[in-house]
């Protein structure tokens, strides 16, 4: 299994991203993935899930409205949009595969991409 997540980069506030997470080594679409960040200092926390068919998506209060999580089945890609950017959303953001199709344990994670975001 990999995950390679891309995308990062330094940014103003207010300014946007859109990370990406190419997965590889496994059945794609069978399987719900996360985004999760750790900020310098601070625990590794989930920012948004979404299910193997995309059909259902769930995101960390602090992100609703701003971060917008989906995938791409045919390409094998987990996406991330990341609109109305501050700097506490800075921080390394990594891709993790989950065991089953709506839920389960984390089985992988990939390289992170790192988002700075500037006041």
């Amino acid at each position: 299994v990999q995950l390679q997540a891309s995308g990062g980069g330094s940014v103003q506030a207010g300014g946007s991203l859109r990370l990406s997470c190419a997965a590889s080594g496994f059945t794609f679409s069978g399987y719900a993935m996360t985004w999760v960040r750790q900020a310098p200092g601070k625990e590794l926390e989930r920012v948004a899930f979404i299910s193997d068919e995309g059909t259902s998506t769930r995101y960390r209060d602090s992100v609703k409205g701003r971060f917008t999580i989906s995938r791409d089945n045919a390409l094998n890609i987990l996406y991330l949009q990341m609109n109305s950017l501050k700097p506490e959303d800075s921080a390394v953001y990594y891709c993790q595969k989950l065991s089953g199709r709506t839920y389960g344990r984390v089985e992988h994670t990939g390289q992170g991409t790192l988002v700075t975001v500037s006041s």
